[in-house]
């Protein structure tokens, strides 16, 4: 039975993908926003949990806004699963004209910090796209942090578009020397760090609430020096990206201790924080990005299991 399902969602994913790949760009988009219209219409139990988080994290908003935010969260999904696959068949001219950097100094000013670059984005806008258009825009060798996928026959097909512009994949796993022999190589990684980390992870305040998070990040940037660039890749009304970067202040934290990596997650996960409420409608809202907050507030914090720093940025 498990087999059977694997091939359905394969096959489904595969007809999707067929069918983007022959539509022009403006009709791609489209496609992707009827997909994700229909999903907040069916998907009763991600509608429930995208339309909670929102009324945690916006207190003051009334429910009309709410479902309005929820909605286009659902459509800013749809657009970006549609658009991952259609650049598969896309020309490296075709992807450039689709972004446009805001201010790509700061990225090459961290960059010539000669620590190699953790570029740090979430769930947020076009992330897949982001990272392929990053590759050809900065004309940098970027590799990503990627989870794999519960299919390995579209966890395949995915790794393999990736690639097509020289963009390397690093697993999530025992990642620790790899991330850091690229850092060390004076090369950028790509880490979306916005996912809920087990219950043993950092807890930090995210929308008001205690959040579990990755250390990793934090702690990849103090032990190799490198810096951290947040990356946001907005949507504008024409159908293009604008990449907005940003370096995460890393100011009086010149060691790996467990406080100064904290300190560092703190500060980037404020950031994020920042571009959400700026642009509610870009960021995935269905993950469950809260599911451990009640385990945190049950326990007295000085009793929660210590990670190091090493497990965690595994």
């Amino acid at each position: 039975m498990k087999r059977i399902k694997e091939y359905v969602e394969y096959f489904l994913f595969r007809a999707v993908q067929q069918m983007a790949r022959l539509l022009t760009y403006p009709a791609a988009e489209r496609l992707g926003r009827i997909l994700g219209k229909l999903a907040f219409a069916v998907s009763a139990s991600r509608r429930r949990v995208t339309l909670d988080n929102l009324k945690h994290a916006f207190p003051e908003k009334r429910q009309e806004e709410l479902r309005v935010i929820a909605r286009r969260a659902f459509e800013n999904y749809g657009i970006s699963l549609v658009e991952m696959l259609w650049s598969g068949q896309a020309g490296r001219k075709e992807l450039a004209g689709l972004v446009r950097l805001e201010n790509p100094e700061v990225a090459q000013r961290a960059r010539e910090q000669g620590k190699g670059v953790i570029l740090l984005g979430g769930h947020f806008g076009s992330w897949e796209l982001m990272a392929s258009s990053l590759i050809i825009c900065l004309g940098w060798n970027v590799s990503v942090i990627v989870q794999v996928q519960r299919n390995r026959k579209i966890n395949d097909v995915i790794d393999s578009q990736r690639r097509r512009y020289m963009l390397a994949t690093i697993p999530m796993g025992p990642s620790v020397r790899e991330v850091l022999k690229t850092l060390q190589r004076k090369e950028a990684v790509f880490i979306l760090g916005d996912q809920s980390g087990p219950k043993e992870s950092l807890f930090v305040d995210f929308f008001g609430r205690p959040a579990a998070t990755h250390k990793g990040t934090a702690a990849f940037s103090l032990r190799s020096g490198a810096p951290i660039v947040f990356v946001a890749l907005l949507r504008q009304k024409d159908g293009t990206h604008k990449a907005v970067f940003e370096e995460v202040d890393r100011s009086g934290l010149d060691s790996a201790s467990e406080e100064n990596v904290a300190e560092l997650t703190r500060r980037h996960v404020a950031v994020l924080e920042r571009y959400i409420r700026q642009y509610p409608d870009h960021w995935l809202w269905m993950h469950k990005r809260w599911k451990h907050t009640e385990y945190f507030q049950a326990h007295d914090s000085a009793k929660l299991p210590e990670t190091s720093v090493n497990q965690d940025a595994e």
